[in-house]
């Protein structure tokens, strides 16, 4: 499955960040916790290279908490602060405002010596699209300063908003990159949403997420739709369909809107939560050499956290 997805807007919004990197003191990336690096866009660490940074492995909830913990120290042992964060219910929020002021320690303390006292922090909000940057602000900030959606491309360009005397936030606009390199990077993107469904081929998707899962959540798609899986995969998106009640005149299986429905419920959450990215290949092979007995109700395993 060949997945690119660039609009034209991205490229004026890459150029507006090149041009305000320079009034921050901080970039705040924001990576979905399912995909913590495939939803990192490369170009941000060479814009942000001479910036404090803070990692925030945003919609934890929707991921396994184990991963989260490996994925937080990964980004801490290569010299970030990171935290996890649920920003829409605002877990973790307390966690990000300590970061934020770790972060600019040295540039508070060159403040303070320099008899600059109470100078805000300036911070970019950085990530792809639909990773939550604005829930994030809006959340952090504890009322609504930013246009949500959910659906990526929603903020449109850059503003300032004041969060208060100790820190102010630039929003920007999602951006990916031209071309994904790895075309694994453009399938867990398609995943989570953050590429736009329309340019997609989601029963084609579907099949690899229910791949997905059988390899690895074995047991979610059962609990979820009451089915037994086929060997086929097809044959397990017809059972979808079968479980969903979505029938074409007939009596014929409508698979495009299993699908549709299929995708969301994972994205959601519905289906339990999962980690699709393990921090590196190790930790996954010692998840599965270490496998319990089987999946707890959310679909991950009790002893070994099974997942990728």
């Amino acid at each position: 499955m060949n997945v690119q997805w660039y609009p034209g807007h991205m490229t004026k919004a890459k150029r507006a960040m090149k041009e305000d990197i320079k009034l921050v003191d901080l970039v705040i990336e924001l990576v979905d916790a399912r995909i913590p690096v495939s939803s990192r866009n490369p170009d941000i660490d060479e814009l942000g290279k001479q910036k404090a940074r803070l990692i925030v492995l945003n919609k934890s909830d929707l991921a396994d908490k184990k991963k989260n913990e490996w994925w937080k120290a990964y980004f801490q042992d290569k010299g970030y602060q990171a935290v996890c964060l649920d920003s829409r219910s605002g877990a973790g929020i307390k966690a990000v405002t300590a970061a934020i002021q770790e972060a600019c320690r040295a540039k508070i303390e060159r403040d303070r010596k320099r008899g600059i006292l109470n100078r805000p922090v300036r911070a970019m909000v950085v990530g792809i699209p639909n990773v939550g940057k604005s829930t994030f602000i809006n959340t952090l900030a504890g009322k609504a300063c930013a246009k949500t959606g959910n659906k990526p491309g929603v903020t449109k360009g850059n503003q300032w908003i004041r969060l208060n005397k100790n820190v102010e936030l630039l929003d920007t606009p999602g951006i990916l990159w031209p071309k994904f390199e790895d075309q694994e990077v453009g399938l867990h993107l398609a995943f989570i949403g953050a590429i736009k469904d329309d340019v997609l081929n989601l029963e084609e998707l579907a099949l690899r997420l229910i791949r997905f899962l059988r390899e690895e959540y074995a047991g979610a798609l059962e609990r979820r739709y009451q089915i037994e899986l086929e060997e086929d995969d097809y044959d397990c998106l017809k059972q979808i369909a079968k479980s969903r009640s979505c029938l074409l005149k007939g009596g014929e299986y409508n698979t495009e809107k299993a699908a549709s429905l299929f995708v969301e419920d994972f994205r959601s959450g519905r289906l339990g939560a999962i980690t699709v990215e393990y921090p590196i290949p190790t930790e996954r092979k010692m998840a599965k050499e270490s496998q319990g007995d089987g999946p707890d109700e959310t679909g991950r395993k009790e002893k070994g956290d099974d997942g990728r």
